[in-house]
């Protein structure tokens, strides 16, 4: 089906819903390399104008399929008629204004996510302003439970992420302490390994274990190693609190991550009968972004900001914990500086959240991009008015492993003292309990701290 719409006398015509997305989507570098993007502002305002007249039902209809594809099939699956119900006679523009209406309340958004696609999130954000995209997110609650309560309302969770290049464990031990004396950690204590060998993956989920149980942390950790390993793991009975992935939004993407939904099934049930969790915990935590299907050249053809909205479909099957767009980290040729990184980690939280996933954004950049620490300072204050369950943290904002710069322990210290957003409140209790964010009280060294912990043998 073509989608028409006129400007000035030139009439724009887009052969398909699938092509009226990608060029009414705001300005990426990502598009435009894939061929997808609009060719001037003008077609992209017709773009915007054609797809804010089009029936949320028409994608539905007019699905964006792509054969043999089990992401599509899901997207199918998990639609809730009912849930769309309220809905179902809007078209994208009228759904955008019903989201902005004083009289809408979050309780009412986040009823509507069983019955909404990735595809109808993705479009209704294209036609949106930031201030629309923060308005909507501020007003919903998506609140995920372990040994801390994430995503409550006007609090803001942090990941301690203690890399090291060589997943040295007394290395790792010290980061996660300068993280947690500044009250980073409550989302989770998270490391991306080095390797992704056996014995590295389980000894950092000991390190990561001796951290927590030895100092009494109400908190989860998670070695970021690929699903298979993690399952190995389990199955060798190691200390693994959360089983981590990154996923994408079609069946080739994923392949190029080397997972499948029947994998993914597997280790959601290999990790509930580990047992390490109270009942009813969410037990995944997965990480997606911008461009990463079109740079496994497994985009068919949809726009990057489609596809990263699909993800959050394989996501939310799972119950996850936590899940982060990682929004910077793929660099310029996706998103070209820190306006589109911006836009990007706003729409993402958006899409998310709209779809009923407890997003978190890795506020960052890769330094060959145009962006700096003042992009990612605008994006973080944006963000925590949005209610962003959570944000990742590293010493100095600099991760010496992945190479890329993130946001700083001292960051996330910025906006709760000057927006008021505290952490879980277990989390909260324990730092009182510690005299950790007094500024009148004396804490430990860090080589003190660490001389009293009992890491396991490297």
């Amino acid at each position: 089906m073509a989608y028409r719409f006129d400007i000035n006398g030139t009439r724009y015509s887009f052969a398909s819903l699938k092509v009226l997305l990608a060029r009414a989507t705001p300005e990426r570098s990502g598009d435009v390399l894939a061929g997808l993007a609009a060719d001037d502002p003008v077609e992209r305002l017709a773009a915007q104008h054609c797809l804010a007249d089009v029936p949320l039902k028409a994608f539905l209809d007019d699905v964006l399929e792509v054969d043999g594809d089990a992401v599509t099939a899901l997207i199918a699956a998990q639609h809730d008629a009912a849930a769309f119900a309220p809905v179902a006679a809007l078209t994208v523009g009228e759904f955008r204004d019903w989201l902005l209406a004083p009289k809408t309340t979050g309780a009412e958004i986040a009823a509507l996510a069983p019955g909404l696609t990735p595809e109808m999130v993705a479009a209704v954000s294209k036609i949106m302003r930031a201030q629309d995209l923060i308005a909507v997110t501020a007003r919903i609650e998506v609140v995920t439970r372990f040994r801390s309560t994430i995503g409550l309302r006007g609090r803001l969770s942090t990941r301690n992420q203690p890399n090291h290049p060589t997943d040295d464990s007394r290395g790792i031990a010290l980061s996660a302490l300068d993280g947690l004396m500044m009250g980073a950690g409550d989302a989770v204590i998270g490391v991306n390994p080095a390797t992704d060998s056996l014995p590295d993956f389980i000894r950092i989920c000991e390190v990561l274990e001796a951290i927590r149980t030895q100092l009494n942390i109400p908190t989860q950790h998670c070695c970021l190693g690929h699903v298979t390993t993690a399952l190995a793991a389990i199955e060798a009975r190691a200390p693994v609190d959360l089983v981590f992935q990154s996923v994408a939004g079609s069946d080739k993407a994923n392949a190029g991550f080397g997972v499948t939904l029947a994998l993914l099934d597997e280790a959601h049930e290999a990790i509930r009968a580990l047992g390490r969790a109270p009942e009813g915990a969410n037990l995944m935590y997965f990480e997606t972004g911008q461009g990463a299907a079109l740079s496994a050249d497994a985009h068919h053809g949809m726009d990057q900001q489609t596809m990263e909205a699909r993800a959050y479909a394989v996501a939310r099957r799972y119950r996850p914990l936590l899940v982060n767009t990682v929004v910077g980290f793929i660099g310029p040729e996706y998103l070209a500086d820190g306006k589109q990184i911006i836009r990007a980690g706003l729409e993402d939280h958006f899409c998310g959240k709209l779809l009923g996933l407890p997003m978190g954004v890795d506020i960052c950049y890769t330094n060959h991009s145009y962006a700096d620490q003042e992009d990612m300072d605008i994006l973080l204050t944006a963000l925590a008015a949005a209610g962003v369950n959570f944000v990742i943290t590293v010493p100095g904002a600099d991760d010496i492993m992945l190479n890329y710069q993130s946001l700083a322990f001292h960051d996330a210290q910025f906006i709760r003292d000057t927006l008021g957003k505290p952490p879980a409140p277990e989390f909260a209790a324990w730092m009182a309990a510690n005299g950790i964010g007094e500024p009148d009280t004396a804490l430990p060294s860090l080589e003190a701290a660490l001389s009293q912990l009992r890491l396991p043998a490297a």
